[in-house]
């Protein structure tokens, strides 16, 4: 069942960085209940599917999950939504908080209905600072956290996007440790609370923490920024063939790297290799020669020879290799299963493992409003009740 097993979770977020956090708890066995608008999470409609609302993207942020269509505007939805949050330990939303004010589902109005609930808020800022009622997406929130800045400075001077919803993604990742913190101090105390999950000062506290350098100290001991992970030659290497990946990092590796390409002379000899320091002061240069070092065999060649040496590395895979990836396989990261409604897809998997209490999906990710009347009949609502909403437009019936 997971080690979340009884915690209930109302889920009111949309597209990626709420649906990944509240899916993570899904995983760990928390009854997630996702809340939609009549029209769904937009996340619904993108990427290729084979049934409307069912695109690819939300396959995969949503599983283990189930859905109630409620509309938050109207009298008859707003209520509904409180009579769940009565038997609900958490409330997870990644509106701004001013929106939720205004629809009557602040703190202060979830917390009269179950005082110990712990309602937690995904959002761009945060709420002390002067940025607090902004909209913010991942692009913004990248751009914001020097992630553009820093990949034109290692770059061709381009400023870009990781290619990937990095800041939703893993300020998710963040707010899922935040619940299930607040849920063992709910679980020693007996006290709810609110939670604010802040993505702009999530991902600048990320980036800084590698970043900072010299100005970490004040005054500071020179400008920001770790050279090595800055340096233009850090990508992967281009082989007679192809491309892999590898990391010569420490003092070990580096000389097994000269001895296994016959260069040990040239090892002892060279003051910039001494220390991580010294390679650090010299990393762009040094790179350089590593890279061009790598021309000369094939990636065959230098799989055989790194492994060897002990030197880490790995190939560089595209969407088609990582799925044959034998890794992937072995902890079948990536299995194919039988979807009720959408067929055969493949379904991430957790990647941590628990002797006891092994997060397993599970249940699909969910049609919309596929759950809306048995969840209303949880809560004490009446079939002719439930049917009344639905008329009204309050609710909406999968």
């Amino acid at each position: 069942m997971g080690p979340l097993a009884g915690v209930r979770i109302l889920d009111l977020t949309t597209v990626m960085m709420g649906p990944s956090a509240t899916q993570g708890l899904a995983e760990l066995g928390a009854d997630v209940i996702k809340v939609e608008a009549p029209g769904g999470d937009p996340v619904r409609y993108i990427g290729p599917a084979r049934h409307h609302g069912m695109g690819a993207l939300f396959l995969n942020a949503n599983g283990s999950k189930r859905s109630i269509v409620l509309d938050l505007k109207s009298e008859g939805g707003r209520r509904a939504l409180l009579k769940l949050c009565e038997r609900a330990d958490v409330l997870a939303y990644n509106i701004r908080p001013q929106a939720m004010a205004r629809l009557g589902l602040g703190y202060e109005d979830v917390k009269a209905v179950r005082p110990d609930i712990l309602y937690a808020g995904m959002f761009g800022y945060g709420q002390e600072g002067p940025y607090a009622a902004r909209p913010a997406y991942d692009d913004l929130i990248q751009g914001a956290a020097l992630l553009p800045f820093l990949i034109a400075r290692a770059g061709d001077g381009t400023p870009r996007y990781v290619p990937a919803a990095i800041a939703d993604r893993v300020v998710g990742l963040a707010a899922v440790g935040a619940i299930s913190a607040a849920l063992y101090h709910r679980q020693k105390t007996g006290e709810g609370q609110r939670l604010d999950v802040p993505m702009f000062e999530t991902m600048v506290g990320l980036t800084l923490a590698d970043h900072l350098g010299g100005l970490t100290f004040d005054p500071p001991l020179g400008e920001g920024g770790y050279q090595r992970l800055l340096s233009p030659e850090r990508r992967p290497y281009r082989t007679r063939d192809g491309y892999i990946c590898a990391l010569v990092y420490n003092d070990k590796q580096w000389k097994s790297f000269y001895q296994a390409t016959g260069r040990l002379a040239e090892y002892d000899s060279d003051p910039r290799l001494v220390s991580i320091k010294t390679r650090t002061e010299h990393i762009d240069a040094l790179y350089a020669e590593v890279a061009a070092t790598f021309r000369e065999r094939t990636t065959a060649d230098w799989m055989d020879l790194l492994e060897r040496a002990d030197i880490p590395f790995v190939p560089v895979h595209d969407f088609g290799s990582i799925l044959e990836d034998p890794q992937v396989q072995a902890v079948n990261l990536l299995p194919v299963i039988d979807h009720p409604s959408e067929g055969r897809i493949r379904k991430i998997q957790p990647a941590t493992r628990w002797s006891k209490t092994q997060a397993v999906p599970h249940r699909p990710a969910p049609r919309l409003g596929e759950h809306t009347r048995a969840l209303l009949a949880e809560v004490g609502y009446a079939a002719g009740e439930i049917d009344r909403l639905a008329a009204e437009g309050a609710i909406g019936l999968g």
